[in-house]
């Protein structure tokens, strides 16, 4: 058993590899993280400008000014450093909400599945009711009751994606129960609680990862459109959406104060799209050769 889990993972990681454009995915995510970590040491050593320090004499001034490799926003401040310091909101939301999202699929899921009969249609009816409401009208009115913070903005996205997990994990409990192994682990008298986390869960982690993957980009995407429509993270905290949102109203005497941030979003998202696609590809076991 160990010997085929060794090499079921290892046999998906070469054939990502393969892919080239999930591996370009994933160096540009890896490069996003590297710079959302070191962003703040750049600023302490003056290495880039302080995200929120205004220069009034040098207000939207285009790209290549000295200083000002992506020029300055309506406010007189560098367009390339607020980018720097976006992608720590964007990554974060995006990363930290499948954290949130994850216990409360699999916790659903697994219950459902597994148990099945009046458990299974009570929790999936809940999740259908959960489901019937729109996404944007939810998080606009959990955000508006407890503010736009960080910590709101965060569960109010979670609280809205997490149906999707739920509901493949509970197909993907029905269809692995009634395989041969489970049923003879379960006449060995193993108990509910070890048949899931031993056999169910370990064989439901591929879709899962990929679920969870695709489900990073959505979450990056909602929270700039929520600082888009000035209900996310408030300023002066720079993040891509609320970047957009500033240059709008300027958007033509300085179109690169939308391009740029509309850019750092667009090609975030594709960078995980890509690494969803081939880590799909990766663990689908009618992919092996």
């Amino acid at each position: 058993m160990s010997e085929q889990q060794i090499g079921l993972w290892k046999d998906a990681w070469q054939r990502f590899r393969r892919n080239r454009l999930a591996v370009l995915g994933a160096a540009l995510v890896l490069f996003l993280i590297l710079v959302a970590f070191l962003s703040p040491l750049l600023v302490h050593f003056g290495l880039i400008i302080d995200p929120l320090k205004q220069q009034v004499e040098r207000i939207e001034v285009g790209p290549g000014v000295a200083g000002h490799p992506l020029g300055t926003d309506e406010l007189g401040r560098d367009t390339l450093s607020r980018l720097m310091y976006g992608s720590r909101i964007s990554l974060s939301v995006g990363i930290l909400v499948q954290g949130i999202i994850l216990p409360i699929g699999l916790a659903i899921g697994l219950a459902a599945g597994y148990f099945g009969g009046r458990i299974d249609n009570l929790l999936m009816r809940f999740t259908d009711i959960w489901y019937a409401f729109p996404d944007l009208i939810f998080v606009l009115v959990l955000v508006s009751v407890f503010g736009p913070s960080l910590l709101s903005i965060f569960g109010a996205i979670a609280l809205v994606n997490w149906v999707g997990l739920a509901r493949l994990v509970r197909g993907q409990v029905l269809s692995i129960k009634e395989k041969e192994f489970i049923e003879a682990a379960r006449s060995s008298g193993s108990a509910p609680f070890k048949l899931i986390v031993k056999h169910l869960l370990p064989n439901s982690l591929g879709p899962i990862i990929v679920t969870l993957t695709f489900g990073i980009p959505q979450a990056i995407f909602l929270e700039a459109v929520l600082s888009f429509l000035g209900v996310g993270i408030q300023p002066p905290t720079p993040t891509w959406g609320q970047m957009v949102f500033d240059g709008y109203e300027a958007v033509y005497a300085n179109p690169t104060s939308v391009v740029f941030p509309a850019l750092a979003i667009g090609f975030t998202l594709l960078a995980f799209s890509f690494i969803g696609d081939g880590l799909r590809d990766a663990l689908d076991p009618r992919m092996r050769r």
